[in-house]
Order: structure tokens, then C-alpha cells, then sequence
């Protein structure tokens, strides 16, 4: 059995693209805060936390563990508190272009494969009533750097470099490779 260990809706519609064979059991490994250095290996740990938690508890199942991060000039964005903080992280990313990471972990069969993505978004300059109209709506708050590409936040977006769907939430072509790996072994 395939495990997806993640609560993300957008997590599940994305393997669904790839299979639609597996189960859903969101990991409950707790996130330590990123204290500096390589944004890629700090995803890479998140994800490989993620799937050991519930790969430990179902040990013959093939579990994939993901988490998806915004990071500007060094700084890491997760998800926002509170609408104040998705306000100031969204006033950031106006007229900047930030990268997106998902670390991404397919553990099982006494073996794990990991990875870390990288996609470059460049957003146009927002209005502080762009913004706040965006944040009143509720969208950003479970979505790492406080907006959802592929919601209300699309028009925000001026350019991007690399897998799109690694900004919403898994990258897809790194994903099914791994999962073909599996396979083949």
C-alpha cells in the first residue's frame, strides 16, 4: 500500500495525477524551526521526519512524506499565524522574485529515497488593497508563504522557473521518478 503522509488537499489532488492507489495517514511529526542554513536540506529533513513517523507505524506500506517552504533573501516563510503575518510576508514577496522548496521523502522497503525542489516565482507588485482583499478571504493561512498559486494568488505571479507544481505543494516529475525507483528495485 502507498501512503501519502499529509493532510494537504493540494498533496492529494497531485498523486492522484500519478496514482490513485493509496491511503492518506497525515504524519503528526513535529516541525522544527529553520535556524539557518540550506534551505534544501531543511526540507529535505522535514520530509524525511514526515514519512518515518508513519512509515515506523506501518512498516510494510511505502509512505511519501513531503513539506513545501518560501524562502526570501534567507528567510524561510512557512504558514502565517494570523492575518497580520500573512499580510507582512505577502507585502515581502511583492515585486520579488523567492524560491519555493518541497522536500520530498518515499521511505520503505527498508530503504528511503529523498529529494529537495526548487522553483523560482517572481511576483508583480501588489497593492496593500490586493493584499489585504487576498488575506480577508482566508486563502493564505495554511499555504507556506501565505498564497496558494493555484487559487486567488495566480494573478500575483509574473514569472516562474521550474516545476509548477512543486509550488503547489509536489513536485511531480521528482515525485513519480522516485516512486518508479521503488518499483524497479
Amino acid at each position: 500500500m502507498l501512503i501519502l503522509a499529509s493532510q494537504s488537499p493540494r498533496r492529494r489532488e497531485l498523486l492522484t495525477l500519478i496514482t490513485g492507489d493509496f491511503e492518506i495517514l497525515p504524519s503528526d511529526a513535529p516541525e522544527m524551526p529553520f535556524t539557518g542554513g540550506r534551505v534544501d536540506e531543511y526540507v529535505k529533513t522535514l520530509a524525511r521526519d514526515k514519512a518515518r513517523f508513519v512509515a515506523e507505524k506501518n512498516p510494510r506500506d511505502l509512505v511519501i512524506g513531503a513539506d513545501t517552504v518560501v524562502a526570501l533573501s534567507g528567510r524561510v516563510l512557512g504558514k502565517p499565524r494570523d492575518k497580520r503575518e500573512a499580510r507582512d510576508m505577502l507585502f515581502a514577496l511583492s515585486g520579488n522574485t523567492h524560491s519555493v522548496f518541497t522536500g520530498v521523502c518515499v521511505m520503505g522497503k527498508g530503504r528511503e529515497l529523498i529529494a529537495a525542489v526548487e522553483t523560482k516565482v517572481k511576483f508583480r507588485k501588489l497593492t496593500a488593497e490586493e493584499i489585504s482583499e487576498y488575506v480577508d478571504g482566508g486563502e493564505p493561512l495554511d499555504k507556506a508563504g501565505a498564497y496558494g498559486i493555484q487559487g486567488g494568488a495566480r494573478g500575483f505571479v509574473e514569472e516562474i522557473s521550474g516545476d509548477y507544481f512543486n509550488v503547489v505543494g509536489l513536485p511531480m516529475k521528482k515525485t513519480f521518478e522516485m516512486l518508479r525507483a521503488f518499483t524497479e528495485w
